[in-house]
């Protein structure tokens, strides 16, 4: 009997870890960090025979340096999440397709594109009977794809929007209409929705300056597999990338300015929240999770930043989608408090017999 078992993720905007017992192996997915410091415990769960990654954002990999606590297996990846080398250990990592089926220790692990990532996947291990781990997906990226999950017994999905059910459509609009007032300064993470902004903003007729990490990601995802991005994709990019800024620390307040990270707890947009949070000229939008203690949920307290919601996660529609497709008998809601989980699992009752 295959069991699936979550070490970290379940209860809370936790750091993702689950283990997989199919009786012929033992997968760690994902091992990440939550906030500075906030690792799974990884203590009982013996050894593994491989930890498999969904992506590359922190909360999935940032705990990566404690897999010698877990017998130090090999790390799998797709060759993208390992382009991007977020953490050291993933230099190492042996490769995961973004579509398709490799053999780990004797089980048949499955891949499609999860739409939330630049190279990040879901995955399905042991077929029918095994699991789908979801990672983190969407379905409503401009740039990234997401491929049609595959049934499973076990579900085990990111649930981190719970009951909220709104879609894309009017974020869109609201965060144009921010750019084409003047400066806005966007703290993004440069492997998922920064890129993804930029292109955005770029095709709406905005002046867009992006860091030095963003134009980074952007040239990896140009020089890798072009599975990685939506059909037509590459050359929209490519176009954003040939017409875009430079943005450092002391660049000018003007245009669109992208800058990593996302919470602004380090890199350029850290310096740069320092540097204009007290300027009425310019605005600030946050767009993803606001961590407590952070630079950008300060400023979204005393009212010198908005917070914008850009989907990157499912909202509820989202996962009565994906139960469909699975068709699972159990599911774990991940990355979400317990009420929260038990809204969405009323939701989906309610959906089946409705």
């Amino acid at each position: 009997m295959i069991r699936a078992k979550a070490v970290s993720g379940l209860g809370g905007k936790a750091p993702a870890c689950f283990l997989i017992e199919t009786g012929q192996a033992r997968f760690l997915l994902d091992l990440g960090e939550g906030a500075p410091g906030q690792f799974p415990d990884l203590s009982g769960i013996g050894t593994v025979d491989a930890i498999l990654i969904s992506h590359g954002h922190a909360d999935h990999i940032g705990g990566l340096h404690l897999a010698d606590q877990v017998g130090n297996p090999p790390i799998y990846a797709t060759a993208m999440t390992k382009a991007f080398a977020g953490h050291p250990k993933l230099a190492e990592a042996l490769i995961l397709p973004l579509q398709g089926q490799v053999e780990i220790a004797g089980v048949i692990v499955e891949t499609g594109r999860a739409g939330h990532a630049a190279g990040g996947i879901w995955m399905r291990i042991s077929g029918e009977e095994g699991v789908l781990y979801s990672g983190d997906f969407c379905r409503e990226s401009l740039l990234y794809p997401v491929d049609t999950p595959l049934a499973a017994k076990t579900l085990i999905v990111d649930a981190s929007y719970g009951a909220y059910d709104t879609d894309i459509t009017d974020a869109i609009s609201t965060l144009i209409d921010a750019a084409r007032k003047g400066p806005l300064l966007l703290p993004l993470p440069p492997t998922g929705r920064g890129v993804e902004i930029a292109v955005l903003l770029h095709e709406a007729g905005c002046p867009v300056f992006i860091c030095d990490q963003h134009h980074r990601s952007a040239e990896l995802m140009l020089a890798g597999d072009a599975a990685t991005l939506v059909e037509g994709g590459r050359d929209r990019l490519g176009h954003m990338l040939s017409h875009a800024g430079r943005l450092d620390a002391k660049s000018d307040a003007q245009g669109a300015m992208i800058a990593a990270n996302g919470a602004t707890t380090a890199g350029l947009s850290k310096t740069l929240m320092a540097r204009f949070a007290n300027k009425n000229n310019v605005q600030i939008l946050i767009t993803g999770h606001v961590e407590a203690g952070s630079p950008a949920k300060a400023a979204i307290e005393k009212g010198r930043a908005g917070f914008l919601r850009w989907n990157v996660h499912p909202h509820l529609h989202d996962l009565v989608w994906l139960h469909k497709l699975v068709r699972p008998q159990t599911t774990l809601y991940a990355f979400c408090d317990d009420d929260t989980a038990d809204a969405v699992r009323a939701f989906l009752v309610f959906t089946k017999n409705g």
